[in-house]
């Protein structure tokens, strides 16, 4: 090499040599692996030389490739065997296929240890299952030959029997072998139930047979014998004690007597069964405790009436359910404990359900109305198939829930006594002062709840301690140590119990006083007496209550009051638009009160009361007129409050303004100008006086009012007015406005005197306008609508800055 050259490209003939030698190395070392492959590859193989450059890669490994071979040939020998058994049969005598099958079937069984012995365990473990499958055959072929007139069922079983034996003992004979074993369980699991089933045993017999059998499965599980065995007989028993445990239950509903010992037995193999399969003890307690709720309950529920079957199953389910409280209980494991505490709450959870009918026509059927209000008639409930027990099993939930403790355990407690409540009126059909009676208890109770101290409104939020590191809980002793596990638990949310109670209260409350009232609604005195309670008690919680709750209540006291007064204007009789002036009283109460109660909730149902209040006298103008100026009245009083200075003195112009123009058109004024020129005038005096004590104030603010006191009502007559004066007149005092707001830089009367001007000039050439359009060619119309598109389309910059520089100017006055 020469040392002569420059390092740079003295470094790149060093790098080019390099990957040259690389390339060389690679190549060799493929044609060595090629001639290693020649040299060892097996007799009549061809030797394939690889690709430059690529090397070879199987699509699947050899051990996979012999599982399938073996598979595949074991599978086709067994079912030669079986097409020979079955359908060439009848080509031999009794000898030559007895010694067939037994020559057949003695080779199968002895050829795996020879071939564990060389090593061949897959080939060991095909031979060996088709040695099983003839031994099925075997058994086949003796019955039909030997003894063709036993019964089925009962060879069935004794030969399933035989072969378990015969294959538990070949299994333990070729302990390489992992089929037999496995296979032998399986056939275990036929003799006793077959056996039931031959000797002509009912269902309750072969379920105590399938229960045995899970029971000796179970034994095995106990046992340490390979993975394999274990899951087969894991499974076994899971398959047979749920066939035991449907058939017991099917049982305990036709004949409990009989199924009750059935499930018991099935409980204690599943508590038993724990022991071994520790992390499934949870899930096998909590079928346990749905069988032992189902054993108990069956023979008591069929010594009671049918109303009572309900109640049993929920007070047995809560009674399992108990064994969750004493928690250093150590005769029971934990994880026992909790499957039974979850199984009782699935009882008591299913009852529950069961009772919720009659609390939904309790809060709903008031709603079902056959005759009109107050008619004094009552719709009566259809509830069918559900009794007054119902109650009961609410009762005791609520009981259970009380007594649980924690957050959730106290709202489950006020959910189902509020239930309760409901439920009462349809479950013991209570008279109709009584359902009502009920209802409002419901109520106060909830609402209670709701404002009651300790709520969201006393509660002052507590930072969070920092977590303390828990020590290791300690494993319990005894026989159920092994299957005790402790439980890892994710972090914990803490839950508000005063807010969570407060809104569940106020939820409950408000429905239950719906309902109240839709039922108070059938009688004129009920109506008065439920909406002046529930006006009582939605301000008890507006006043003692804290936050959004107190909101709430004081927008539903609000509506119940609004209920009194239209009540009152319903029962003197009188018409809508009068009862629209009574309804007043509301917003001009709210906003009364507001001067020392703010409440967002209760001004803003009082606005939509009175609305309400207007809508209803829109039919009557004068008494529209009437009902506008006392708005008006009532925005101007509210806008004493600095808070609600802006929006309610804009609310009472308007008002106003609107109160008088209805006044007017009653009136049947055809010129508005003499009533609204001695408001215009002292107005813009009003405004200019405020300009200069306060130049900062906005031109809107000083001269809008006043200018539109005018302008908008002469504009409405102008529009209906044929003569020339009015828009004479009009449209000199909008040029005049408009001139003088561009003189002195005044953004209000600029764009009010000068929309006026335009309108009116709109009004006075739109006669021409269309005699004009009238008397063109039809193709000009559109010929001079394209011309202004092209002229707009070239002059759009220039267009858009000009207006851009107008909306400047404009902004910048006052």
């Amino acid at each position: 090499m020469d040392m002569n050259l420059p390092p740079v490209e003295e470094l790149r003939r060093v790098d080019a040599e390099l990957a040259r030698l690389d390339a060389r190395r690679a190549e060799l070392l493929a044609r060595r692996a090629w001639l290693l492959g020649v040299l060892y590859a097996p007799a009549g193989r061809p030797a394939v030389p690889p690709f430059p450059g690529v090397a070879p890669r199987p699509e699947t490994s050899p051990r996979g490739a012999q599982n399938v071979l073996l598979t595949l040939g074991g599978t086709l020998l067994a079912v030669a065997a079986l097409a020979f058994t079955l359908v060439s049969w009848g080509s031999m005598g009794i000898a030559g296929r007895s010694a067939v099958l037994l020559a057949v079937t003695s080779a199968a069984l002895a050829a795996p240890a020879a071939l564990l012995r060389r090593g061949l365990g897959s080939t060991a473990e095909a031979v060996g299952a088709l040695g099983l499958v003839l031994t099925v055959l075997d058994a086949y072929a003796l019955h039909r030959v030997a003894l063709p007139g036993t019964d089925g069922l009962g060879y069935t079983a004794v030969a399933s029997a035989v072969l378990a034996g015969v294959w538990g003992g070949y299994g333990g004979l070729l302990r390489g072998l992992r089929l037999p074993l496995p296979a032998a369980v399986v056939a275990a699991q036929l003799p006793l139930p077959l056996g039931a089933l031959a000797a002509g045993g009912g269902p309750a017999v072969v379920a105590w047979a399938a229960a045995l059998t899970a029971a000796a499965d179970v034994l095995v599980l106990g046992r340490p014998l390979r993975g394999e065995v274990r899951i087969t007989a894991g499974v076994s028993a899971g398959v047979l004690t749920a066939w035991a445990l449907l058939t017991g239950a099917g049982l305990s509903l036709t004949d409990p007597w009989t199924g009750a010992p059935l499930l018991l037995g099935c409980a204690a193999l599943c508590l038993y069964a724990a022991r071994a399969a520790r992390p499934a003890a949870w899930a096998l307690a909590l079928v346990a405790g749905l069988a032992l709720v189902a054993a108990v309950a069956g023979p008591v529920r069929a010594a009671l009436p049918s109303e009572w079957a309900v109640p049993v199953y929920v007070v047995c389910g809560l009674a399992l359910a108990a064994l969750w409280r004493p928690v250093r209980a150590g005769w029971i494991p934990e994880a026992v404990r909790g499957g039974f505490g979850l199984a009782g709450g699935v009882v008591a959870a299913l009852g529950v359900l069961w009772a919720l009918p009659p609390v939904l026509v309790g809060l709903l059927g008031p709603a079902d109305r056959s005759a009109g209000l107050w008619s004094g008639s009552h719709a009566a409930p259809v509830l069918a198939d559900y009794p007054a027990t119902a109650a009961l099993v609410l009762l005791l939930g609520a009981v259970a829930a009380a007594t649980a403790g924690g957050p959730w355990g106290r709202w489950g407690a006020v959910a189902l006594g509020w239930s309760l409540l409901m439920a009462l009126p349809v479950a013991l059909e209570l008279p109709y002062a009584a359902g009502i009676a009920v209802r409002l208890v419901a109520t106060a109770a909830a609402l209670g709840l709701a404002a009651r101290p300790g709520g969201p409104a006393h509660e002052r939020p507590e930072p969070a301690p920092e977590p303390a590191p828990e020590p290791a809980p300690a494993r319990p002793e005894g026989a159920w140590g092994a299957a005790w596990t402790p439980v890892t638990a994710g972090p914990v949310v803490p839950v508000a119990p005063g807010a969570l109670l407060a809104w569940t209260g106020l939820a409950a409350g408000t429905a239950s006083a719906v309902s109240a009232l839709l039922l108070a609604l059938d009688v004129r005195a009920a109506t008065f007496g439920v909406l002046g309670v529930l006006l009582a008690l939605f301000t008890a919680v507006a006043v003692l209550g804290g936050g959004a709750v107190r909101e709430t209540a004081a927008g539903a006291a609000v509506l119940a009051a609004a209920g009194l007064v239209g009540a009152g204007a319903a029962a003197a009789g009188l018409p809508a638009a009068t009862a629209g002036l009574a309804l007043l009283l509301v917003p001009a109460g709210t906003a009364a009160l507001a001067v020392r109660v703010r409440s967002v909730a209760a001004e803003a149902t009082g606005v939509a009361v009175g609305a309400l209040a207007l809508a209803l006298t829109v039919p009557r103008p004068a008494v529209l007129a009437l009902a506008l100026a006392l708005g008006g009245v009532i925005a101007a009083a509210t806008a004493l409050r600095a808070e609600r200075r802006r929006a309610a003195s804009w609310t009472a112009g308007a008002l106003f303004l609107a109160a008088a123009w209805v006044r007017l058109a009653v009136w049947g004024v055809t010129v508005p100008e003499a009533y609204t020129l001695p408001v215009t005038v002292p107005a813009l005096v009003v405004g200019l006086l405020r300009r200069r004590r306060d130049p900062a104030a906005s031109s809107w603010a000083a001269y809008g009012p006043g200018l539109a006191v005018t302008l908008v009502p002469s504009l409405a007559a102008v529009w209906s007015d044929p003569h020339w004066a009015r828009p004479l007149l009009l449209g000199t005092g909008a040029l005049a406005v408009t001139l003088l707001g561009a003189r002195f830089r005044l953004q209000a009367p600029l764009v009010l005197g000068g929309t006026a001007l335009v309108l009116v000039a709109a009004h006075e050439l739109a006669p021409y306008v269309v005699q004009l359009v009238g008397a063109l060619p039809r193709w000009l119309p559109p010929a001079a609508a394209g011309l202004l598109l092209l002229a707009v389309g070239a002059t759009y910059e220039r267009r858009l800055r000009e207006a851009r520089a107008l909306r400047e100017r404009l902004a910048r006055m006052r």
